[in-house]
């Protein structure tokens, strides 16, 4: 199931936006290198241990390109293009993660 969702907007369902520690979204139209990201996306995620994760696909192309983005897959992290046009190892994902989570401090 693809959702997509304005990348600048908070979440209307969620009540308190503290619940959700990280939005991650695979930006691809459903190609295997787009499936292959949200696997490593997925993988890293549980390995850090984090509950309160939102993972969204994002594959209408026009959506897509409102991120600037031009060569899929793509993985944005709280709506900001961290990589794109390459599926990065899950260790490169874990590591953006974390980097993301440690700027908001």
């Amino acid at each position: 199931m693809s959702l997509d969702i304005d990348h600048g907007d908070p979440d209307p369902d969620t009540d308190d936006p503290e619940e959700i520690t990280v939005r991650l979204e695979i930006l691809g139209t459903g190609c295997a290198k787009c499936t292959k990201l949200e696997e490593v996306t997925r993988a890293a995620v549980r390995d850090l241990g984090l509950d309160d994760t939102e993972i969204v696909k994002v594959q209408d192309i026009t959506s897509i390109m409102t991120y600037g983005v031009m060569t899929t897959p793509a993985l944005a992290i709280d709506g900001n293009v961290v990589v794109s046009g390459r599926v990065p190892s899950q260790a490169d994902v874990t590591s953006l993660i974390t980097t993301a989570l440690t700027a908001r401090e």
